[in-house]
């Protein structure tokens, strides 16, 4: 029997691989880079002693049990709060907008009701099917708040107008009328005590499993029963039909004694900022960050992904829906492979999604394995 190919050794790859090799195939798990974990790969800096996201920060939270059982099994999940923070005009605000946030950014005192019914006042309630990011801000809180914290650092983030997006990127945006300022509502939240490099390693580790790094997919000789292709979607096709837009990031790291920011991250929406944010990362690991004399922190900015960049965003910009349509249905008959995580789906995926999609398509190919 001809082995399995997993292209990428991210969280997709890895899950795919590890519930296929349980079941008896072998696996080759390839990727281009250096390391294993993809985006969600960590490390320790050598001069600090700090946990680093090395593409930046990535906080696990789910409401699936089973994807929280599942994680947990290959490595210790720390309880971790991700709050976020904006400095706007120089004044420090609680993300996502809550109570704190509206009677700050309004100077008022405003009971939970009554917020409620303030920004139901500046809602845009003319628009009533929000078709782009701007259109679902203004009808979500309306112009002022908009303008303050969304519009500046959605076009930083994502190099295009906020009306050029589309409305379902702000859906995943919380709105309280309540104090909590957790970023996230899902009951199941925390942090990998030893990284998430870590976590992927012992999901790989497997008799039936080779891990190849370095390795371009389209120069293996092999071939393969099937193939679990985690690259960009377009990418797979050598871009014949035109390029699908990504988001890249580049990171200007420091380092500093004691606590530069006192938070884990700080978003300066701010347009004359020319970053996105500031992320300190020993405030990702809060039971260890106070064994550290220094602190790392990174500047993050975002812009479009050239050729040889490493994507990190699909944009899915209005006006791309057809050519992602076409790349859609070539994906889908495509004979022997199977397009899996946020590139391979052109889909902005968070991490428990990832594992739960990874989880049934293994299930799907070992059914149909089995028939």
């Amino acid at each position: 029997m001809k082995r399995i190919c997993a292209v990428g050794a991210g969280f997709s790859g890895a899950v795919i691989a590890r519930e296929l090799a349980e079941a008896g195939f072998k696996i080759l798990v390839v990727d281009e880079r250096n390391h294993i974990a993809g985006n969600c790969h960590t490390y320790r800096d050598s001069e600090t002693g700090v946990m680093v996201h090395a593409y930046g920060p990535h906080i696990f939270h789910t409401a699936d049990e089973r994807v929280w059982s599942y994680i947990n099994r290959f490595g210790v999940m720390m309880p971790y709060v991700n709050r976020v923070k904006a400095n706007v005009r120089g004044r420090v605000y609680s993300l996502p907008i809550n109570l704190h946030t509206i009677n700050q950014f309004f100077e008022a005192a405003f009971s939970p009701k009554e917020a409620e019914a303030f920004i139901r006042s500046k809602a845009r309630l003319d628009i009533e099917e929000p078709q782009s990011f701007e259109e679902q801000a203004l009808r979500f809180v309306g112009e002022d708040i908009y303008r303050a914290f969304f519009a500046g650092y959605t076009r930083k983030q994502w190099g295009v107008e906020p009306s050029s997006l589309p409305a379902s990127i702000l859906k995943r945006l919380p709105l309280r009328f309540n104090y909590d300022d957790n970023y996230f509502s899902h009951p199941y939240q925390g942090m990998p005590r030893d990284g998430y490099t870590e976590i992927v390693r012992n999901i790989l580790s497997h008799e039936n499993i080779e891990v190849r790094l370095n390795c371009d997919f389209n120069r293996l000789d092999e071939k393969f029963q099937h193939v679990f292709y985690s690259g960009p979607l377009d990418r797979y096709f050598g871009y014949d039909l035109g390029r699908l837009g990504y988001r890249t990031l580049d990171f200007e790291g420091f380092r500093t004694e004691g606590d530069f920011q006192g938070a884990a991250v700080i978003n300066y929406p701010d347009p004359e900022v020319p970053f996105t944010r500031i992320s300190e990362h020993k405030h990702f690991a809060p039971w260890e960050s106070a064994t550290f004399e220094k602190t790392i922190a990174f500047r993050e900015y975002s812009r479009f992904c050239e050729k040889d960049d490493i994507p990190y965003y699909p944009i899915r910009l209005l006006k791309e829906e057809q050519l992602l349509k076409q790349y859609e249905e070539r994906a889908t008959a495509e004979p022997g492979v199977t397009f899996v995580g946020r590139l391979g789906t052109y889909q902005y995926l968070d991490m428990d999604v990832t594992i739960a999609r990874a989880l049934r398509v293994a299930e799907g190919y070992l059914e149909q394995a089995r028939l």
